[in-house]
């Protein structure tokens, strides 16, 4: 019994350290504007060469990676961007930024109804976050530092994050070809300033986190916009739909085929 249960030990820190290793590719980066700064991931491209350009994918996290250990936001979508053949067929430039414990991407307001639900309401007319000032500034500065194919730039993120995606593109709206937000939600009011970036919305329908019908109605108001714009709604799925969504055959391929105009 004892043998096998240190074979278990054995077996699991092995996995936490082919995790750790696989992580190590993305570089530790930090942006430090006065007393604040954002902790950020940085995965070059395989064989990068600065004289080429490429894509840059730019990730944000929900809120139970915030943090400044600069490890956390990893934890979900950050395995997707190591695979080999992801790494072959779509090399790029890719950014994950970790929100402070004391902040979030996105000033948005939760409130509880008659039955116990999460309500989110979105201000379009409030002022940034720090976390998203500082969003802002660091994809401005990696843009000048890297050599971005800038017709091709990528946003998404997953709950928290996914309302940051969508906050992000509204602040920047002539930077992003593509965003995928991942049981997000934001204030329908926006979709004219974003209708110019393609969408991909997901998000579960059992989702007892940030409901569902955030990514709806954000949906229809973007297909009503004009947009480019598709929605996944995945049944069975509570708040982890991001684990389906990083599934999706189709996803990477839908995103670089993408090019701004």
């Amino acid at each position: 019994m004892k043998s096998k249960i240190f074979l278990a030990c054995v077996c699991l820190l092995f996995t936490f350290a082919l995790a750790a290793q696989d992580n190590s590719s993305y570089e530790k980066h930090w942006l430090v504007q006065g007393n604040d700064s954002l902790p950020y991931r940085l995965l070059l491209p395989e064989n990068y060469d600065a004289s080429k350009k490429y894509p840059l994918v730019f990730f944000m996290h929900g809120a139970g990676e915030r943090g400044n250990d600069n490890e956390a936001q990893l934890v979900h979508g950050a395995k997707l961007f190591l695979q080999a053949d992801v790494r072959t067929q779509y090399p790029a430039i890719v950014v994950f930024p970790q929100c402070s414990q004391q902040s979030y991407w996105v000033n948005a307001n939760m409130k509880r109804d008659s039955l116990g639900k999460n309500v989110f309401a979105f201000n379009a007319a409030a002022e940034p976050t720090i976390a998203m000032q500082m969003a802002n500034q660091l994809l401005h500065e990696i843009i000048q530092k890297y050599p971005v194919q800038k017709k091709k730039i990528y946003i998404g993120g997953l709950s928290m994050g996914g309302m940051g995606t969508f906050e992000l593109v509204r602040r920047m709206p002539n930077t992003f070809a593509a965003a995928f937000p991942i049981c997000g939600g934001a204030n329908p009011l926006t979709a004219k300033k974003i209708k110019k970036t393609q969408w991909w919305i997901f998000h579960g329908a059992k989702d007892d986190v940030v409901p569902s019908y955030h990514s709806q109605n954000m949906y229809d108001a973007l297909k009503k916009a004009g947009a480019k714009v598709k929605f996944t709604l995945y049944p069975n799925n509570n708040h982890n739909s991001w684990d389906s969504a990083f599934a999706e055959k189709g996803l990477l391929d839908w995103l670089f085929s993408v090019k701004r105009n």
